[in-house]
């Protein structure tokens, strides 16, 4: 098993899933359909009809019910076939369903164990609907395993290269990073100090009231959280105020926001955002920043599907693992650490 089951993946913006329109999405190797009930709640069921295993995700939600768009079988929240048309459905077999909860504008599917399935353990995307906070992001399907933007997240030293216009500049991989695992955390930290803002911090500069032009203080903190979360605190401040800790009014500051959901061993679900505490109330600059992040988020895809590719190319061949890439390397074995421990349970069952 390539991901962990027991845990809450993001699988969807609550915006994609409409009153009356089902969403079809595979999330860790498992397709599924979700649709909201007449009250509004989300539900998911397995993507796959009872009677000739067409995906209930092309059919159409009719009075909270899900309705395939094959032969007009509906199905309820719990999976069980309420009626289909000139049919007796009694003895129809029920679709399995997911756990699933709305919350912070994302809808989240926990694919294992559903008694394991606590509420309590979903991502505290804070951010997302806080009143002193703005967030705008976006999702992108990406042909690459979710392991790779893993890495990609966790070793910044690639914006100098990948994201040269924007975000990226010399100092990043001319500066060491630290990396430390605390608990189910790891976390990578870098600070530069006075140099010069790239191109894209010198918008947030200006938007912020500070002088674009000034030296500043940069720092990037990866934090990855089991499954598959990595949230980085950026930002810049003046030179000489204390970087990190510099007052607010001397500072742009944010949180890159990345939830990644695996789909298959070779594919992802990339729900990507910016959430900053300045200028929280302007909905232009969101915009701004939301379409700025998603051209840079994009170069990231470009350079990871081709890896892919090349990985697929040529499976013999080991990759290195370098200094740079500690904070990645962490953050794997904590995976397959909570995917063997996953595992393990599972053959006590059922060797039981």
């Amino acid at each position: 098993m390539k991901f962990q089951k027991n845990a809450w993946y993001v699988a969807a913006m609550a915006s994609e899933i409409g009153a009356d329109t089902p969403l079809g999405r595979r999330i860790c190797g498992e397709p599924v359909a979700f649709f909201r009930d007449e009250a509004g709640q989300v539900a998911a069921v397995e993507d796959w009809c009872p009677h000739r295993g067409a995906p209930m995700s092309l059919g159409r939600v009719i009075d909270g019910q899900l309705v395939c768009g094959y032969h007009g079988l509906a199905m309820g929240c719990d999976g069980k076939t309420r009626s289909m048309p000139m049919q007796r459905t009694r003895g129809f077999p029920a679709n399995r369903t997911y756990p699933v909860v709305e919350r912070h504008g994302f809808i989240w599917l926990w694919p294992g164990d559903p008694d394991k399935a606590d509420p309590a353990l979903i991502h505290d995307a804070f951010w997302a609907d806080h009143p002193d906070w703005a967030h705008g992001g976006g999702v992108y399907n990406v042909k690459a395993d979710y392991l790779l933007m893993i890495d990609n997240l966790m070793d910044l030293t690639h914006e100098t290269y990948v994201h040269s216009t924007s975000i990226g500049q010399p100092e990043i991989d001319e500066t060491p990073c630290e990396t430390r695992t605390v608990g189910d955390e790891v976390i990578t930290r870098r600070f530069m100090e006075d140099i010069p803002a790239p191109p894209f911090w010198r918008m947030n500069m200006r938007a912020a009231g500070l002088p674009e032009e000034a030296r500043v203080d940069r720092w990037q903190i990866c934090h990855f959280t089991a499954p598959s979360h990595v949230m980085i605190e950026v930002g810049v401040a003046l030179a000489g105020h204390g970087g990190y800790d510099a007052p607010a009014d001397k500072k742009a500051s944010a949180i890159v926001t990345d939830m990644i959901t695996p789909e298959t061993e070779t594919s992802m679900w990339y729900f990507w955002g910016f959430a900053r505490n300045f200028k929280a109330d302007d909905a232009a600059l969101t915009e701004t920043i939301r379409d700025g992040q998603g051209k840079v988020f994009l170069e990231d895809v470009a350079m990871l599907e081709r890896q892919q590719q090349n990985l697929l190319q040529w499976p013999q061949r080991n990759l290195l693992k370098l200094n740079i890439d500690t904070g990645g390397v962490q953050a794997r074995r904590m995976i397959e650490r909570l995917i063997a421990e996953e595992a393990g349970v599972a053959d006590q069952v059922a060797s039981a």
